[in-house]
């Protein structure tokens, strides 16, 4: 891993305060949204392994990384991590955002399913 201004070190040192200022101002004054989104996965390795809590950290900054900017590959392949910070309705929101082809396969593939099964019932109707 990288140091984005805070070193390894600091990450498994500091206390939940000082880091959040630490990371929420890296974030807006350097607009990384992948470092921040590390350093935050670093801290639940840390939340796991110590007994102080530093569960669903800067809650706030993680909707706005992965809601309000734009799709990153970053962000596909650490969204799983953050499935605590989001309510049902936007993690709807956000798996439409990270993979909308995926998306749209799936609602062609639902609408061709429906098809499917509907259109038999409806020749035995006929018959």
């Amino acid at each position: 891993m990288k140091e984005f201004g805070l070193s390894k070190q600091k990450l498994f040192s500091l206390t939940r305060q000082t880091l959040e200022k630490r990371i929420r101002k890296f974030y807006f004054e350097t607009k990384d949204g992948k470092a921040a989104i590390e350093m935050l996965i670093t801290l639940q390795v840390r939340d796991d392994l110590c007994e102080a809590d530093f569960s669903n950290m800067l809650r706030s900054l993680v909707q706005h990384i992965f809601l309000k900017t734009r799709s990153t590959a970053a962000m596909r392949r650490y969204y799983f991590y953050f499935t605590t910070y989001f309510q049902e309705k936007d993690w709807q929101l956000l798996l439409i955002k990270l993979f909308p082809a995926q998306t749209f396969i799936a609602e062609k593939l639902e609408h061709l399913y429906t098809q499917v099964i509907k259109a038999p019932s409806t020749r035995l109707a006929e018959s």
